[in-house]
């Protein structure tokens, strides 16, 4: 099979599937006799992804695999398309959520310790329903307290193929530098952890729409 070919019949599988697709998905869309490689489908990949150059969206991997994507530029006529407000979370979510991908597997105690105050139930229930992290294990001491880890939707929501993409923690000099759109720019009171999301404007919140 030529090509050409190969790059249209991926842009037409990319463009109507409803989630990312691994190159070993995408495989399976050809048969033994068309003779595709791996080879030839990562080639017809790379070339998708030059052409989306100068265009409004993007061909980009994810840690679930590839997927089309609006430009994150763009987000804010994008999300016109919606007439509900996004979920803006609170920079005590994010701080969290940053030690967990940091400190993976880790429990809620530790990260108490580390953060000074205590987690609110609220906000670990609120990063499971989005399934950004989710229980790896449980920690041998007594009691064996759950130990969180991160998710591949986490990646993807991030447009990250994996956390090895992410600023080393040595680096690390604020919250911001780990992604770099979420732009928050308050500091939220420890006292209101228990509110962990919210459709308010209250600028000590991140809004979700920056990865539309």
């Amino acid at each position: 099979m030529k090509q050409n070919e190969i790059v249209r019949i991926l842009e037409a599988i990319l463009m109507s599937a409803e989630k990312p697709m691994t190159l070993n998905s995408l495989m399976k869309f050809f048969s033994l006799e068309e003779l595709v490689t791996k080879n030839a489908v990562r080639d017809a990949l790379a070339e998708m992804a030059g052409r989306c150059d100068g265009r409004g969206f993007e061909l980009r991997q994810v840690a679930s695999g590839y997927r089309y994507q609006t430009r994150p530029e763009y987000r804010d006529w994008v999300s016109k398309h919606w007439d509900e407000k996004p979920p803006r979370y609170s920079r005590a979510l994010m701080e969290i959520l940053a030690l967990i991908i940091y400190r993976q597997p880790t429990t809620r105690a530790e990260i108490e310790e580390i953060r000074g105050v205590a987690v609110s139930s609220n906000i670990i229930k609120t990063l499971e329903e989005r399934e950004w992290i989710r229980v790896v294990g449980h920690k041998e001491v007594p009691g064996r307290p759950a130990m969180f880890g991160t998710t591949p939707q986490l990646l993807d929501y991030f447009n990250l193929s994996s956390l090895d993409e992410l600023p080393a923690l040595s680096e690390l000099k604020n919250l911001d530098e780990i992604y770099p759109e979420l732009a928050a720019k308050a500091d939220k009171p420890e006292n209101d952890e228990s509110d962990a999301s919210t459709g308010s404007d209250d600028s000590s919140r991140i809004d979700a729409s920056d990865n539309v």
